[in-house]
């Protein structure tokens, strides 16, 4: 077995004009992130691990930010247009660990949700899929209510 490891993080600012996507469900909130696609800023997070693991550089060089067919797009396409890179290589995730920082709101709710959108999108068991949400305790940008970062870290292998 091969084994590789990626790490991938994102930060997006928050806006009252756009809804708060994040694992590719839509969560009710008073702001959503800003971005190119749709902003989901854990979706991209993931896809820069597993495109890291497979040292495919990041998702700004395979989704750029200023190619108009990406102009509010759903992120899960693009996470599955990442995970169709990694299957043509033999690899499959073993596991992913995420972090997603928001002030508000409490995602708590969305959880298994997200994690069950994830696996799906991953092609993989939900429990091999950790999505855990903290907040800034008010402190900086994030804490303002102002952005929202998302973490991620992948173990992917191959037989």
């Amino acid at each position: 077995m091969e084994y590789r490891t990626g790490i991938g993080n994102d930060l997006h600012r928050l806006s009252a004009s756009r809804a708060l996507i994040l694992g590719g469900i839509v969560i009710p909130a008073e702001k959503g992130c800003v971005g190119h696609s749709d902003g989901d800023a854990l979706i991209h997070a993931v896809c820069d691990s597993i495109l890291g693991a497979l040292a495919l550089k990041d998702i700004g060089n395979h989704f750029p930010d200023n190619d108009p067919k990406y102009k509010d797009v759903s992120s899960t396409i693009l996470l599955s247009s990442v995970v169709e890179m990694m299957e043509q290589r033999g690899y499959h995730v073993v596991n992913i660990d995420t972090t997603v920082i928001i002030q508000a709101p409490k995602l708590a709710p969305y959880i298994d949700i997200i994690r069950d959108n994830l696996a799906a999108l991953l092609h993989t068991n939900n429990s091999n899929v950790s999505v855990k949400a903290k907040t800034n305790e008010g402190l900086g940008y994030i804490g303002e209510g102002n952005a929202v970062a998302a973490y991620c870290t992948v173990l992917i292998s191959r037989d």
